[in-house]
């Protein structure tokens, strides 16, 4: 009996555990903490309901398309469930809670644990009699591919995203193709399943420090560039000086087409925005020197004026500032990044 329960314990770790540790180094490795626990519990979470969605849309799909299961699952359920998965990164992005290739990687890499999770633990209940091999490949193999195609798709999202406000859904196609296409070449198993296992294990870090690394250097210019010219405008606005710049005088043409208070809600707004994105980056800047700034009750109240001077604004007014004012999908983030501060 104890043997039963040590091989029955040993499957339930080889199964499930590798891929919670492999989210869990990621977690410790990035040193910026761009993504809160609560975050990535959530996103966790997602991946497994697509999962579980993903069940009920194979079986309806194979039924559907009268293929054999092993065609079908190197074929067709790669592009199915990497679809699904990729609408929890699309919703991540379109909600700005992603604004650089490592917290991309982070989240896209969670979704696909979450999945992975959700998958191995149906697997493990109608499958418990399988080999421990069976396992270690699901564990260390499936389960790190559906993390690592997902974490690739969200990165190459965020390539093709990077300089917009509002991406289209036509630029997330290049990332999901390419990870279906890798989905699809590790369920071939054009090798033995074992070497598939250690590619995956080689390739996926592999890639995902290559990510980190280029992700530092590319925080730490933008945190230097653009907390200077946060510094220089929002001086300007202090001063008066700002009016008589292109971004005042547009704002003065605005008020042709719009009501005056809504005009002067703008450069408050402006005001507003490049405080907390100058706070933001501040945060940034001690987490780099491994300090945590606290969230105060200040930038709660400057938060919920920023978001009544939002409505106040409306959807015309933010159509016509935005584009003159580049704001990119990045300026967007780091507020979230603060708002979302514990």
């Amino acid at each position: 009996m104890y043997t039963v329960n040590l091989e029955a314990l040993s499957k339930i770790l080889f199964g499930l555990l590798p891929v919670l540790v492999f989210l869990g180094t990621l977690l410790y490795m990035e040193s910026y903490k761009l993504v809160r626990l609560h975050l990535i519990i959530r996103v966790f979470l997602a991946g497994a309901s697509t999962a579980v969605f993903s069940y009920f849309v194979n079986g309806y799909a194979i039924e559907a398309l009268n293929m054999d299961f092993m065609d079908y699952t190197r074929l067709v359920s790669p592009l199915i469930e990497e679809s699904l998965k990729g609408l929890v990164v699309v919703y991540l992005f379109r909600s700005n809670r992603i604004g650089f290739l490592v917290d991309g990687a982070i989240l896209g890499f969670a979704v696909g644990a979450g999945f992975a999770m959700a998958e191995n633990m149906y697997y493990l209940y109608h499958a418990a009699d399988a080999h421990i091999a069976i396992w270690i490949v699901r564990g260390f193999g499936t389960a790190v591919m559906h993390g690592g195609v997902t974490a690739i798709f969200a990165i190459i999202a965020q390539i093709m995203t990077e300089r917009k406000t509002r991406s289209s859904l036509f630029l997330f196609i290049p990332g999901l193709l390419v990870a279906a296409v890798l989905h699809s070449i590790f369920n071939q198993f054009p090798i033995s399943p074992v070497l598939s296992t250690i590619a995956t294990l080689l390739l996926i870090p592999l890639i995902l420090v290559f990510v980190f690394q280029k992700s530092v250097k590319v925080i730490h210019q933008w945190l230097e560039i653009d907390f200077d010219a946060n510094e220089e405008i929002l001086e300007k606005i202090r001063t008066g000086e700002f009016i008589h710049s292109k971004a005042g005088n547009f704002l003065l043409q605005l008020r042709q087409r719009f009501d005056g208070l809504i005009a002067a809600d703008m450069l408050c707004y402006i005001h507003l925005h490049i405080e907390l994105a100058i706070r933001a980056k501040s945060m940034l800047m001690a987490r780099e020197f491994g300090m945590e700034i606290e969230k105060d009750k200040e930038i709660e109240d400057k938060f919920r004026e920023l978001h009544v001077l939002e409505k106040n604004i409306g959807k015309a007014g933010f159509l016509a500032m935005r584009p003159y004012l580049h704001m990119t999908r990045k300026d967007l983030w780091q507020l979230f990044l603060l708002e979302d501060q514990k």
